[in-house]
Order: C-alpha cells, then structure tokens, then sequence
C-alpha cells in the first residue's frame, strides 16, 4: 500500500470516536439500582448480555410464576452485545462447514433448530415490540479470488448434494455485482432467510425492557464475585449484598467464570470495527446495495460488512487480537493500527466511495473456544447451569443456549440436550506460554493461507486433524 493512499486512507478516522456506534444513542436506558442486601429467587441469572437476557425472559414465558433475579456487572449490552455487528444468524455451529465437519450425524437437526430459533427470535421481537430495526436480509460469502470462488462453487454444490442447500444461491460474478456492485467480488453464496440484520444495542435494551415488563428484578453494577452452596441451593455475593437462588443460569461468555474449571475452554479474542456516516443516495446508488444484506469474504482473515437503519456502512474483522495472558482489559478495545488497516480495506473493495467519513471505531472481546460454537454444562449436583463460547456467532445462538441452560436445570431431557454438541466439550486452551504461541503460529499459518491460495499448512493440518481447525 503506498504512503500517499494510506495517508488519504487514514484520513477518513480523523472525527472518529472511539466508542461503539451501537451504544452512542441519546436513546440509552438509565442503569437499574445496583443490588443492596440479601435477595432470594428461584433463578439467579448471572450477565447482563444476550444470554443471560433470554434466559431470564424464556424462564418467565415458560413459568409465569417463576421468581427471577437478574445481575450484571456494568450495564446491560456494554460488552459483546452491545457492541458486535448486529448478524443474527440462524447457524448454532458457526457456519454450516464448521457443524457438518464436527457433528456430521446431527447436522440436519441442528440446521432445523438453528432455523426455529431465529423464527422464535423474529416471533420475540414482535411479541415483545422490540424495537430493534430486526430485518431478515439474509448473508452473502463473497469470494474475492480465484480459489474462493471454485472453493464457493464446490461448497454450494456438495451443500446441495447434501440436502443442505435449502435457502441458498450461488451467484456468478455479473449476478453478486447486481447485488451490490465492488470491483473485488467474484462470486458468492447466497443465504436469502438463514440471517437477519439488528441494532444489537437496541435489541439488548428490548429484552431488558421485556424482562422487567414480565417482573424479572434486574440490577445493574452489581458484579457476581463468588458462587458457592447454600443450604438446597446457591449463593451468589455481590459487592453490597447476596442472593440466594434454587438455581442459577451463568451468561458470563467471555469474562472468568463463577466455576473456575470453565475458564480454560475460552479466550477473549479481539475483532474491530468502524462505522461511516450517513451515506448520501447518489453514494449508495454508487454501489447498488439495494437489498440490505449482511455481507462477508471468504478469507481466513475476513471482514463482514452491512447496512445500519440509516445508511451507514459497518465494516468490521480481519484482525483478531489474542492478548497475552487472556486477560480481559479496556485497553485492548482500541486498536489504531487496526482501524487504519479497516479503513484501507474498505476503500480498496469500494473506490467509488472515496472521501466517505468514518464516524465511529472500535473493538471488543469475544469468547472464543477452540470448535468455534457454544458448549455447555451443569455444576454443583444440576444446580448450576452454563452457556459460553459463541466465538463471535452469539446473536442468535445466545437465545438457543439460553433455552438448553434452562433444560438442563430443570434436569429435563429434551431435543436440545440429547445433541452430541450439547452432551461434549471442546478441548480447553492450554497455559501460557503455550496457548499465546499456539494462537500466534495459528494467525500466521491462515494469513500465509489466505496469500498462498488457500494452501492450509502442517501446522494448519494437525489443528484440524486434532478438531481445533480454527477457519476464520
């Protein structure tokens, strides 16, 4: 990249801010009080995201009289939920490659679950009147070379030999382009119903606002800092106070969990992202996105891109950022090598929207585990329930594990917990230094890939021989 274009490049960031666009709205709830004394509930759920949200408000639709107590540590949605791209996919496994390749028998009934869930939630939205800008847009891969093309093509093809293709379209050069025109597409699969576009911000607030409607009690800055048995059940403390629950959901994902045997199965892993201003009619014209679907290359390291309600351009990934140690710090949420890289990118795959602005960039920590979907279990003789590991997938897949952490409390054998994916783990990370070295050689191996035609190396060959072949 030349210095004059990285400088012409660079400039776009002069006024943004470094806070997530999602969550700089006037419309912001206030906080609710933090917890003071001693509670008692039938469940306590612990985080205030996506996960812990639906399973408070599904334990409520299920049991109208159910007592629940919600806690989160900051406010609801400042972390993940509140702060990722807003792609509420149908998939539970991380895309369909990643599930067939580890739950090849299952695949066919977690593709179902995985479509009944993003109905349930598109059904949630509209019983609950959250107003959370949710549309069912769908998502391109868009191959950007040769080799991501024949490999999109070969992909669609096996899917349909399958009976996996349901929903989907391979698009041709000439037929992605009048989907939305770069003069780097060469082709892409489309998936018309399997994802829709949200306020992630926003819809974190609906359920908050739902939950409270239904009389979950909800305090906020109020940290979980220990969990241990008390009497039949467990006890929660808290900086000011305690609660004692029948039962207890953790939603913790990416931040040290209450059971510390959980920690080693995750590591945050830091994505970025910017978000351009408003764009102009005649701007958007100028790249003909006139069905607003979510959009993604195929490489390793990857970027996905969409529409916000009003016209903005959210243009995140390519880099992933493991800090030494796995230690969760708000210095990590800005990176500004990385937005400077964004903000090349995006106008090499748009030239024509030379001179946009961005307004906003910034990052966060997503929990990452080593086969890249959500894995589950129950501690302290079933009292105890857990859900992490979404892997940057989590908007929809949250409210699924919400419903499979709710069965496994309730001690109940259900089409959720009978699932392989369910029943095992993933392997846990290792100590450092091994995890940090192993994450490094990774990153190296698959951008080498992603510059050697899609070649995966002995290293990249032995992860997915060993289950841990990380793919994007």
């Amino acid at each position: 990249m030349a210095p004059s274009a990285m400088n012409r490049w660079t400039k776009s960031l002069s006024e943004a801010e470094p806070v997530p666009y999602w969550l700089d709205d006037p419309g912001r709830p206030h906080p609710e009080p933090a917890l003071t004394g001693t509670e008692t509930c039938d469940l306590l759920v612990v985080g205030g995201g996506y996960s812990g949200l639906w399973s408070a408000l599904i334990a409520k639709e299920r049991e109208p009289q159910r007592d629940v107590v919600l806690l989160e540590g900051r406010e609801v949605g400042w972390a993940a939920s509140g702060r990722n791209g807003g792609f509420c996919a149908a998939s539970l496994t991380h895309g369909l490659p990643n599930g067939l390749a580890r739950w090849p028998q299952e695949i066919h009934q977690l593709e179902e679950l995985g479509a009944r869930n993003l109905d349930e939630i598109e059904k949630a939205v509209a019983r609950h009147e959250l107003d959370c800008e949710f549309e069912r847009t769908g998502e391109i891969d868009v191959a950007r070379e040769p080799y991501q093309a024949r490999e999109l093509r070969e992909w669609y093809e096996e899917t349909e030999r399958r009976g996996l293709s349901e929903g989907t379209e391979f698009l041709d050069t000439e037929a992605l382009r009048e989907e939305v025109d770069s003069p780097t597409f060469l082709a892409g699969l489309y998936d018309r119903r399997g994802v829709a576009m949200v306020n992630p911000a926003k819809l974190v607030w609906g359920l908050k606002r739902a939950c409270l409607r239904l009389g979950v009690r909800v305090y906020e800055r109020t940290p979980a800092l220990g969990l241990k048995p008390y009497g039949a059940g467990m006890a929660v403390t808290t900086p000011y106070g305690r609660v004692r629950a029948r039962r207890v959901a953790l939603g913790t994902n990416v931040f040290p969990s209450l059971l510390r045997r959980v920690r080693p199965y995750t590591v945050p892993v830091y994505d970025y992202a910017l978000m351009t201003e408003p764009l102009s009619a005649d701007r958007l014209a100028s790249i003909g996105w006139k069905n607003r679907q979510g959009l993604g290359d195929s490489a390793n390291q990857f970027h996905y891109f969409r529409l916000s309600a009003d016209n903005r351009i959210l243009w995140g990934g390519y880099d992933a950022v493991y800090p030494y140690g796995g230690r969760v710090r708000a210095e990590y949420d800005e990176r500004p090598e990385t937005y400077a890289r964004l903000a090349g990118h995006f106008f090499t795959c748009f030239p024509q929207l030379e001179g946009v602005r961005f307004t906003h960039a910034w990052g966060g920590a997503i929990d990452t585990c080593s086969r890249f979907s959500a894995f589950f279990g129950t501690a302290h003789q079933g009292k105890v329930a857990y859900a992490a590991g979404y892997t940057g997938l989590g908007v929809g897949a949250t409210r699924f594990g919400a419903e499979v952490m709710l069965d496994l409390l309730a001690g109940e054998r259900t089409e959720r917990t009978e699932l392989e994916m369910v029943r095992r783990k993933p392997l846990p990370f290792p100590p450092e230094p091994f995890a940090w070295t192993g994450i490094a050689l990774t990153k190296w191996s698959l951008a080498r890939a992603d510059t050697h035609h899609g070649h995966r190396n002995l290293w990249l060959r032995t992860m997915d021989r060993l289950g841990l072949g990380f793919d994007s």
